[in-house]
């Protein structure tokens, strides 16, 4: 008997998207519930059919085999069993969708033949903020996985070589199927290495690799930040028996510097100066990265917190030709163990001072007393 088409019971379009069919099914639900034909066989058969057809659609997998077989992806153990309806197209398409859901079978990387990808490795190196200025060439030394030499990586005696795994056939799986579903699993003769080996080679004891601690040398490009990777590749881990090495990834850490602080290219310095200096005006020398100096001058009546900007005198930006600013951030140092002249002329000068010459002092008692309603 002729089943009617799925999307043809929804009522709606074979490009429908999920949210469609939803709105779609509740609509027709609504309309065919039994609840709202009470005692109509042919409602209830329209309702079961509803039912069907949206269990079947809303799932994906089950929505892709229909798409492809119809109404015979169901039929006679579903899914086109071997020796079934749906036949062994069907199950090689079975075999597709499994395999994009759960990848080839193969342990992660792991290549054909047995050889396997070596662990990629992570160092971790603290740089001063000097050398991420102008960049250095530093030398590691690691320990790590190498390609045994007398095997040359095969992990087999020398003179002889790993043959196939009799059990998998030398693809590192076993399948099987199991009504509706295509079960796969690791092959356990060869553990998913495709391939055994009868007589390993006495160095490696048939890994394949052997650990040596190498020295590398690592180029630092000038402008890096905290955190930054740098990935060298084929560096890491040899691979087992033969398989590609790893990489290794250098983590650089920048140490804490006594003058300046980083914020991305820019640079901060905090410098003091003397209340004389923040009344009357005058200069002093900074520092700057590149080891050198530069004059900055200061205004009458700095203020601490004020801060100088000096433009292309910070971090250079990674790969490129431009530099970020270096700000100078003054703080008026109040003086400290005075004599009994210096006590005299500061009283003096408190005796002189008018409001003229405190408006921030005087601008805030006036908030205060405004908050205070004005007493």
């Amino acid at each position: 008997m002729s089943r009617r088409d799925f999307y043809e019971i929804l009522e709606v379009e074979r490009t429908a998207d999920d949210a469609e069919l939803k709105v779609a099914y509740r609509k027709a639900a609504m309309r065919w519930h039994p609840d709202r034909n009470p005692g109509d066989d042919a409602a209830e058969a329209r309702f079961k059919e509803l039912n069907a057809a949206y269990d079947c659609l809303k799932d994906p997998q089950k929505r892709a085999a229909y798409d492809r077989f119809g109404h015979a992806a169901f039929e006679q153990g579903g899914f086109g069993a071997a020796g079934q309806r749906g036949g062994p197209e069907m199950s090689d398409f079975m075999s597709d969708i499994f395999e994009s859901f759960f990848g080839d079978g193969r342990q992660r990387g792991r290549s054909s033949g047995g050889r396997e990808r070596g662990a990629d490795l992570r160092y971790n190196m603290e740089i001063t903020l000097e050398d991420a200025y102008s960049g250095k060439t530093a030398q590691i030394r690691i320990p790590t996985s190498v390609a045994c030499e007398p095997c040359s990586g095969t992990g087999a005696k020398p003179g002889s070589k790993p043959r196939a795994c009799a059990a998998c056939g030398g693809s590192g799986k076993i399948r099987s199927s199991q009504g509706f579903f295509l079960m796969e699993r690791t092959c356990p003769t060869c553990q998913g290495r495709g391939q055994t080996i009868d007589d390993p080679c006495a160095a490696c004891n048939g890994a394949g690799r052997t650990t040596r601690e190498r020295t590398l040398e690592v180029a630092i490009p000038a402008g890096v930040e905290d955190g930054t990777r740098i990935r060298l590749s084929g560096e890491g881990e040899a691979g087992l028996r033969g398989g590609p090495p790893g990489d290794l990834y250098i983590f650089l850490s920048l140490e804490a510097h006594s003058l300046f602080q980083r914020d991305g290219a820019d640079l901060y310095c905090r410098v003091p100066i003397a209340m004389t200096t923040a009344a009357l005006g005058g200069s002093f020398e900074a520092p700057t990265i590149d080891g050198g100096r530069t004059r900055v001058k200061i205004p009458e009546g700095t203020q601490s917190g004020a801060q100088f900007r000096l433009r292309g005198k910070g971090m250079p930006v990674l790969r490129s030709k431009e530099f970020g600013d270096m700000y100078i951030q003054a703080t008026v140092e109040i003086p400290q163990r005075l004599t009994r002249r210096q006590r005299e002329l500061l009283e003096e000068f408190e005796t002189e001072a008018s409001e003229a010459n405190h408006p921030e002092s005087t601008g805030f008692l006036s908030r205060v007393k405004e908050f205070f309603g004005g007493a």
